[in-house]
């Protein structure tokens, strides 16, 4: 049986990957970072324990708990688990911007060194990460996410030019507007790190970004189901020459296109609306 361990199932695209994945012969290794998380997970029949990126301890435990579970037979991980702080990037503070970099990157870069003797051990893997649209493209509000994106993008990059040779293929997944939790899970970080009302963008607050989080306006136009990405996630993983990239939704292809025929300051005009 393959195996497959993937982080922040707690909801989202994890979960659906990790309910995919078992309805497809995989044995999926499913962890969150909440331990009632992963009880619930386990009462539905997943195979789940806790793995904090942000934590280094944590993400020691889960990768040895995920090697020794498999007998250091592990086939792939799936890196999913991330946060948004937004903001305008004038008000994001270093703390926060530390915080949300721990997570979605430094841990999955730990994470992933962590695995990797393993696999080059059996001449095989797949790593498959889960970027973002905002991993290529800027868009406001949005800027220490977008940065990690960017960050993970260019690691992952050079890891698969690293890993040439090893039987071990890196792939990113680079979804658009997918429906999930980290609008709402984004308000909490929103409301402790950022102090908008002292702003000298206050009013574009009001206008804009806390329209966006406060009111349920349903889903985005182009926004597609969590299962879209778990279709990219089954086809980087089984495919016996996965893509370099997966895009996920219409604005996702369609800004990789634009990104490459447009000058920087069309592409800016087209962003700059948000």
């Amino acid at each position: 049986m393959r195996s497959v361990l993937i982080t922040g199932c707690s909801s989202g695209i994890g979960l659906d990957a990790a309910r995919g994945l078992r309805a497809r012969g995989w044995r999926v290794l499913a962890t969150c970072r909440k331990e009632e998380d992963c009880a619930r997970l386990r009462a539905e029949g997943l195979e789940s324990f806790v793995l904090d990126q942000a934590d280094g301890e944590s993400v020691a435990a889960g990768a040895a708990e995920a090697l020794a579970r498999t007998g250091g037979q592990l086939d792939a991980v799936f890196n999913n688990g991330a946060f948004a702080v937004p903001g305008a990037v004038e008000d994001i503070p270093r703390e926060a911007m530390r915080a949300i970099f721990e997570t979605n990157l430094i841990g999955v870069h730990d994470l992933t060194r962590r695995l990797i003797p393993a696999m080059r051990a059996r001449g095989a893997g797949r790593i498959v990460m889960c970027s973002s649209m905002l991993g290529f493209v800027g868009i406001p509000w949005r800027g220490a996410y977008v940065a990690t994106k960017f960050a993970l993008e260019g690691l992952s990059d050079v890891l698969r030019l690293e890993l040439r040779g090893s039987g071990i293929e890196v792939v990113l997944i680079e979804p658009g507007p997918v429906t999930s939790r980290i609008r709402q899970n984004a308000i909490a970080n929103f409301e402790r790190w950022v102090d908008w009302e002292r702003s000298a963008l206050a009013p574009l607050y009001r206008a804009t970004l806390l329209r966006r989080l406060y009111e349920d306006r349903g889903p985005d136009r182009f926004e597609l189901p969590a299962a879209a990405v778990t279709a990219a996630l089954i086809r980087a993983l089984e495919d016996p020459r996965p893509r370099l990239r997966y895009r996920v939704t219409v604005p996702a292809r369609a800004f990789a296109i634009l990104r490459r025929v447009l000058t920087g300051r069309m592409l800016d005009r087209i962003l700059a609306r948000g």
